[in-house]
């Protein structure tokens, strides 16, 4: 039951005014449930990496792989190259076959003195330490080691008058050096006393046409 706030008169149910003195009445306040708005359903926080971790993940997991295959690509090339070389020994004489190419090695001297291409100084003698020969492709390079009796002056007006065009230079210390680059060699001579005579060294380099 409500009565009117203003006269205290007793209201009837749905009244808007008191009918006694005519004051609005307010509302009754009906018990409404507060209902509660259907919440949309969000998303759950996720568990799954962010994109910039998969895309970090992504990229190693790249990098491990190129190196993995890199290191069973240089596997695979050293086992076939060692399974394809062949390797021969004839005292100083050393071959060497490989899939990219030969590789010739001599340490005899008297060999070295004749695939110089070069005239040995008169009387000259080879020596053993310091010759080798050594070919790779169509590059052979080929040293030896000479004495002779005579002075350093007269090996050198010697190896002057075999190579005219070359590059002849000379030390306060009685040595000279001659380099020429005429065809079909590249030839280097030098010359230093050696006790009451002089020593000599000659390097050729030359590439085979075909």
């Amino acid at each position: 039951m409500a009565f009117c706030n203003s006269c205290g008169a007793q209201l009837t149910e749905g009244t808007k005014f008191c009918s006694k003195c005519g004051a609005p009445i307010a509302g009754a306040s009906g018990s409404s449930a507060s209902s509660t708005a259907p919440t949309s359903p969000g998303s759950t926080p996720g568990t799954a990496p962010s994109s910039a971790l998969k895309t970090i993940l992504i990229i190693v997991g790249a990098i491990v792989l190129i190196g993995v295959v890199g290191i069973a690509t240089l596997a695979f090339i050293g086992i076939h190259v060692a399974r394809h070389t062949r390797v021969m020994q004839q005292g100083d004489h050393v071959k060497v076959e490989t899939p990219f190419g030969t590789a010739e090695t001599s340490k005899d001297p008297e060999e070295a003195a004749k695939d110089l291409g070069v005239d040995v100084y008169p009387g000259a003698s080879a020596q053993k330490q310091g010759a080798s020969t050594a070919t790779f492709g169509k590059v052979r390079t080929v040293s030896a080691a000479f004495e002779s009796d005579d002075a350093v002056e007269k090996v050198c007006a010697f190896y002057k008058s075999k190579f005219p065009n070359a590059t002849v230079s000379t030390s306060d210390q009685n040595r000279c050096t001659i380099v020429s680059n005429d065809p079909p060699n590249m030839i280097t001579i030098n010359v230093e006393p050696s006790g009451d005579g002089s020593k000599f060294q000659i390097a050729s380099v030359s590439t085979k046409s075909k």
